[in-house]
């Protein structure tokens, strides 16, 4: 009796919940949907077709293509690029060919180095249109014809079949290309347009994409969209769209800004007091003054600024292709550096976009392998269907008895006579065997879950695996047996899970970005429970939201984008919907990363700061890409990152050190002038450029200390110190002008006095040289120098550089001779006190915060954002004294507990 209710509940009623499928559906107005309405035997007349291409366009992406030109005038922007060029203009005017020349030459240089490392990118939009179908098939005056695609418009009858790349958007009529009835559906592979990891089933009245490709069956269709109202048009007019002036460039424009700003006002001081002061003399004639103030001009704007950042990219650009890490856009090595954010597609990025077998359901004491062997002998051969596809995968792979054999078609041990192929009516496959040892026949059965089950009588427990493998996004098929010796009685064997898996290295990867700072989302086109699978089996938290939360009417703009950062992740989404969330993240100031490799991924990769366009990837997500992997996987992003934090750390200390110089120049020779009426001649203060500025350039070898978590330029921090180290050289550079001038009297004499007496240039030639040139060794990192020594090549180019000043005061030649002595001991100082900045910097580093930045120079926004982290502060640290109260309670709990446990065993001790 118990064995027979026990029976009962095991073939229960339970039903299989079906996982829904969320289809994005496009809104068709109602003077398009009149136009829907064309006879499929007959299609448009000629005539028709031509009005609606007039009033529609052709079914075509349009086409921006930039000029080389301006594109190559494009790197002489900027206001470093200005100032340079003002400066290039003057030395013309004024007749001064040698600056003139070294100007322009270090102008072109730049602009050569990032046009050619550019020069290979392709436009994105020339990929999107290589991913649409050439011809088609389409019905026009009665006839079938094959067109051009761009020939067809709104209300077209087309023909799809297997192969076919849909080429507009349309409806499906669920009819054949002669007018016949179809049962089955349309199978159509999507995944570049929506990254759905399976091929999706199209029925009678829904829409197929342009650019989707047909998997199986064939039926007519309507076009609805085409051109740039399509699916894909759109990503295309996103990707046109995005033209914002990138991460590195805004930071060049203020730390231009600033030279711009103290290089014109004390140059044009200086101007207007020797024109005032000289007035009616011959050192008062303006082209005279404007001669002056060239050269210090020249001298004191960094015109190697861009040379040495562009190199220095392009260096790590070439490490990066070494581990193949292609770079297109250069400025993107260094914005690479400053990503806190990672966006990521799932399908073919995160994953493998094939499925696999994953652990399967058992029943009636079956095992694994006889699970892959039956579903492999119900498997239709050849079959143009990704599960079936990966059934024989799967089994060939892991099954012993498959392997080695000399026919593929064979199956050792068994024999197929006969096979009936699945259906959209039986949903199922099914095979009549015959066991060649025992020449026994059974039947063997794959197909859906519940008709498998509903073919076996009914199994509760396998209804409930069924519904648990769909909660977490795994599709489930069903494999069945008949008994033996009963054909016409079924027994289940079990229930095969497939899904499409992460990648080997992908969990690694979110790992390696997590310690490092940089948080991963997931945003994906697939169905939420598939994307909360992933990212579980990903090591991620599992809070990932619909794409309806992206577009809530109900919610304001901060609390989107809150969600945005919170959320692990986004499911259900359409290019729209990841343009937006990087859009969402980048307003907030956060730098973001993402990668894809889909035509869906396009627009966000295009838009966001630095786009990763990942192995196997479409055209069009390569060419919207700012950074290309070439190897499978995602582990050489890790590469990527630690190879442009190092570069950022290099392009910030000279950053720092190139500022420093420049105001410790201006201000020294601004109270020179001003007092004194005294400078360096011309020659002296261009060579003090053109060496320095090139010796500088081995930075981009040089050891770097990469940083644990995203780098910030902080350009206010940047400022600030380079101002107060510019005080401290200019202190120094006054102590040495005053000290060889009135102790060992070597006066600020005028150029034209005889070069023997004009020693004092050769001393300040070399102290201006060497002083602010030594200053780099500390600004190479955030701590004391010696805590990652310089590379011997970058520590022998730069103290090389001043040994040659060295020699140049001692034995003269363009300068006057000194004492090898005295030059030697101002050498020394310069050396020793860069160690002495190197403690002030460590210190400013150490007590610099947000806050004193807010104080010192309180802007409304600086204001407003401390206010925010206070009260964050504030809130966090309620938190952790609400847990410690929990865990004090806890601890004060346990103790009473064990108390009255030891009065409990005293109590039990005294009854014995």
């Amino acid at each position: 009796m118990s064995e027979k209710i026990e029976g009962e509940h095991h073939k229960g009623q339970l039903e299989v919940q079906e996982a829904e499928h969320h289809e994005h559906c496009d809104e068709i107005s109602p003077e398009l949907e009149a136009l829907l309405k064309t006879d499929p035997k007959h299609g448009l007349t000629a005539t028709e077709a031509a009005t609606r291409l007039a009033q529609f366009g052709p079914n075509e992406l349009a086409e921006v293509k930039r000029n080389p030109f301006l594109k190559f005038l494009s790197y002489f922007t900027g206001a470093i690029a200005y100032l340079i060029e003002v400066a290039c203009i003057i030395s013309a005017v004024v007749g001064d060919w040698l600056d003139f020349g070294i100007i322009l030459g270090l102008l072109l240089v730049n602009a050569c180095i990032g046009f050619v490392e550019e020069s290979k990118a392709e436009s994105a939009l020339d990929a999107l249109r290589q991913t649409l179908a050439l011809k088609t098939r389409c019905w026009r005056d009665g006839h079938l014809v094959e067109l051009d695609v761009a020939a067809l418009v709104p209300g077209d009858i087309i023909v799809l079949r297997l192969g076919d790349i849909v080429p507009a958007d349309g409806r499906l009529l669920g009819i054949g290309a002669t007018g016949e009835a179809t049962e089955g559906d349309l199978l159509i592979d999507q995944s570049a347009l929506t990254g759905e990891s399976l091929p999706v089933a199209k029925s009678k009245g829904k829409t197929v994409y342009s650019s989707s490709i047909v998997k199986q069956g064939q039926q007519m269709a309507v076009v609805t969209k085409t051109g740039g109202d399509t699916f894909i048009g759109r990503a295309a007019n996103l990707i046109s769209i995005t033209t914002e002036e990138g991460h590195f460039q805004k930071i060049i424009n203020r730390i231009g800004n600033f030279l711009i700003l103290i290089t014109v006002v004390l140059v044009a001081t200086i101007m207007v007091y020797q024109l005032v002061r000289f007035r009616g003399q011959e050192e008062g004639r303006f082209m005279i003054v404007l001669s002056k103030i060239l050269v210090l001009t020249v001298a004191a704007i960094p015109v190697g600024l861009p040379t040495v950042m562009s190199v220095t990219m392009a260096v790590g650009a070439k490490q990066l292709a070494a581990k193949k890490v292609i770079v297109k856009r250069l400025t993107a090595v260094e914005e690479m550096a400053s990503v806190s954010v990672l966006c990521s597609d799932k399908t073919g990025t995160l994953t493998l976009n094939e499925l696999t077998f994953d652990e399967p359901y058992l029943a009636n004491n079956y095992s694994a392998e006889d699970v892959l062997l039956y579903s492999y002998l119900a498997a239709e051969a050849g079959a143009n269907d990704p599960i079936e596809f990966a059934v024989r995968t799967a089994a060939e792979d892991q099954l012993e008895i498959l392997k080695g054999r000399t026919h593929k078609h064979e199956i050792p041990g068994f024999k197929v006579t006969s096979f009936l192929p699945f259906n959209s009516s039986t949903k199922l496959t099914q095979a009549t065997i015959t066991n060649l040892q025992t020449n026994s026949t059974f039947k063997v059965a794959k197909g859906a879950p519940q008709v498998i089950i509903h073919l076996v009588g009914g199994d509760d427990d396998a209804v409930r695996a069924v519904n648990s493998l769909a909660k977490r996004g795994l599709r489930a098929l069903g494999v069945a047996r008949t008994v033996e010796g009963n054909m016409d009685r079924w027994e289940l064997i079990g229930m095969i899970s497939l899904i499409d898996p992460p990648r080997p290295d992908s969990a690694e990867t979110i790992r390696r970005c997590n310690d490092m700072g940089v948080s991963v989302k997931m945003i994906t086109g697939d169905q939420l429970i598939i994307a909360k699978e992933v990212a579980h089996r990903l090591g991620m938290q599992r809070v990932m939201l619909d794409a309806g939360h992206l577009i809530d009417a109900d919610k304001s703009e901060d609390e989107i984008t809150e969600h945005c950062i919170r959320a692990d992740g986004f499911a259900h989404v359409i290019p729209e919907h990841k343009y937006r969330v990087v859009d969402l993240l980048q307003k907030r100031g956060i730098l973001v990363g993402m990668t894809g490799d889909g035509v869906n991924d396009a627009p966000a990769l295009k838009k966001a700061n630095v786009g990763i366009a990942v192995h196997g990837c479409t055209d069009a997500a390569r060419s919207a890409a700012d950074i290309v992997l070439l190897a499978p996987g995602l582990s050489t992003i890790v590469d990527g990152l630690m190879t442009s934090r190092a570069i950022f750390q290099r392009m910030r200390s000279y950053a720092l050190y190139r500022i420093t110089s420049t105001v410790h120049f201006l201000m020294f020779f601004f109270v020179v002038v001003m007092a004194y009426d005294w400078s360096l001649p011309a020659h002296l203060l261009i060579l003090i450029c053109i060496l320095n500025d090139l010796a500088t350039l081995v930075i981009a070898v040089d050891n770097a200390q990469i940083s644990a978590r995203p780098d910030k330029w902080r350009i206010g921090q940047l400022i600030t110190m380079s101002i107060v180290l510019g005080i401290c050289l200019s202190a120094l550079s006054f102590a040495h002008f005053f000290i060889f001038w009135k102790v060992y009297g070597y006066e600020p004499l005028p150029h034209k006095a005889p070069i023997e007496l004009r020693k004092l240039e050769s001393i300040m030639y070399l102290h201006i040289s060497s002083a602010p040139h030594f200053v780099i060794f500390s600004t190479r990192l955030a701590g004391y120098f010696w805590e990652n020594l310089p590379s011997p090549i970058f520590a022998a180019v730069i103290i090389g550089t001043q040994i040659i000043a060295l020699l140049m005061v001692i034995f003269g030649g363009l300068t006057p001779k000194v004492p090898a002595g005295e030059a030697i001991v101002v050498l020394l100082i310069s050396f020793v006190f860069f160690i002495i900045l190197d403690v002030v910097k460590v210190q400013m580093f150490r007590h610099w915060s947000f806050e004193l930045t807010a104080t010192l120079v309180p802007t409304s926004a600086r204001r407003a954002k401390l206010a925010t982290r206070k009260a964050a502060k504030i809130q966090q640290q309620r938190v952790w004294n609400s847990i410690d109260n929990v865990r004090k309670v806890a601890v004060m709990t346990a103790v009473v507990s064990s108390f009255k446990n030891e009065n409990q065993k005293e109590s039990y001790g005294e009854t014995k």
